[in-house]
């Protein structure tokens, strides 16, 4: 595989996995530290922004699915989405410490679309997040060899 073909197929299998699509992107780092002569620093920061960039499309997704709070068949209505959003404002935002663990960190950047996070704090939070956790699948890796 050449060596733009391994970072395009990191960060897309990053960005699918951050994503409501199921896709596993620590075992492509992880094959392509041990089987590729790429830069480690470039593929975790690839591998980093791909799955940030996910999760900000969950964020959106959230965002957009807000808009339908005004109508009957909508599940939350507007005092407890009010009540959640001041909940989510004051505790929530460090839950998306939590946005790389499997099964609950799309929901949690969902969420935090729906109930208004702001873009910056959840670029922050997340963006350390994921990049914390290749950082550590890169060490791990590492010392495999």
């Amino acid at each position: 595989m050449s060596s733009s073909a391994a970072y395009l197929s990191l960060f897309l299998a990053a960005f699918l996995a951050a994503t409501i699509i199921p896709a596993q992107s620590e075992a492509g780092l992880s094959t392509l530290i041990l089987t590729s002569r790429n830069n480690v620093i470039l593929l975790v920061a690839v591998a980093a922004i791909g799955n940030v960039l996910g999760a900000v499309v969950n964020w959106y997704l959230g965002r957009w699915i807000n808009r339908f709070g005004d109508r009957r068949w909508f599940p939350i209505k507007p005092v407890q989405l009010t009540r959640a959003t001041l909940w989510y404002h004051r505790y929530g935002r460090w839950s998306l410490l939590l946005s790389w663990v499997p099964f609950i960190g799309d929901p949690i950047t969902i969420a935090a679309g729906v109930l208004r996070e702001p873009l910056l704090s959840f670029l922050l939070i997340v963006s350390f997040a994921k990049t914390t956790r290749y950082i550590l699948v890169a060490v791990i890796t590492l010392k495999l060899i």
